[in-house]
């Protein structure tokens, strides 16, 4: 009874494609999160009668064979890197990027992790750090007696010193940008880590050719539709409905062949 099995790998490809669907909705409102995809591939197949086969001494062909699946099985949990509504803010280092790239955060164990959450603060040294307290890379520090900061489009900051009419600039943001940005590492607190898969980071100021530009006083928010995402769950649960209808037709059967005398 191979549909016991067969069925049993959908229950658990769907199983596995809610879970990725509810976790999309769980950060429908987490700043610059991305969402999720589900991908499955069929099983290897079991040649009953192989397609192409001769089946007689004429040379006549089997033009079509018998291949019988073996399920279903997920191959990869893709991630959609579609921009992200912009909210405005007004918050001084509340910053979007419009467009390609990642924020460097330098850990505490000094690796770089990249993020699209541009929810910064200050630290006490006056560094612009994430809500974490992890400095942003390159580090900018800025002066305790500054009246106003200023974030560019290019990544350039000026602040205004008490005292002084003209803006002082104090430091230049940089973004980094994957050659395969699906294949970094989520490590949680909306942070990537570089893999193999992803490729060496190429890093750049904003708004130069093929990276975004930056949106002072904004945020990017999460790219989840909760509605699409409300269908795509009911849809996977409708199909392991009926795989597990195939398991109950498929234990109706041997029990039928039990009862012969």
């Amino acid at each position: 009874m191979r549909s016991l099995n067969i069925a049993a790998t959908g229950m658990l490809a769907q199983q596995r494609n809610i879970e990725v669907i509810s976790n999309n909705i769980s950060n429908s409102n987490t700043t610059g999160f991305k969402r999720q995809r589900a991908e499955f591939e069929s099983l290897l197949y079991q040649d009953i009668r192989r397609p192409g086969a001769e089946s007689s001494v004429n040379g006549d062909v089997v033009p079509s064979g018998v291949q019988l699946g073996a399920g279903v099985r997920t191959a990869g949990v893709s991630r959609i890197l579609e921009q992200g509504s912009v909210e405005v803010t007004n918050a001084p280092f509340d910053l979007a990027i419009n467009g390609d790239g990642f924020f460097q955060v330098e850990m505490p164990n000094g690796e770089t992790a990249y993020t699209r959450a541009g929810s910064f603060q200050l630290s006490q040294d006056g560094e612009i750090v994430t809500t974490d307290g992890f400095t942003i890379q390159p580090g900018i520090v800025i002066p305790e007696n500054a009246t106003d900061v200023t974030i560019n489009q290019d990544g350039q900051v000026f602040v205004k010193l008490d005292g002084q009419v003209a803006p002082q600039e104090v430091g230049q943001l940089e973004l980094a940008r994957f050659q395969n940005p699906n294949g970094l590492e989520a490590v949680g607190d909306n942070l990537f880590l570089e893999t193999q898969a992803s490729g060496a980071p190429n890093v750049a100021a904003p708004n130069t050719e093929g990276f975004g530009a930056i949106r002072q006083g904004a945020l990017e928010n999460s790219n989840v539709e909760v509605v699409n995402e409300i269908t795509n769950m009911i849809e996977a649960q409708r199909a392991y409905e009926m795989n597990s209808r195939v398991i109950q037709t498929s234990d109706r059967m041997m029990q039928t062949l039990n009862q012969m005398r």
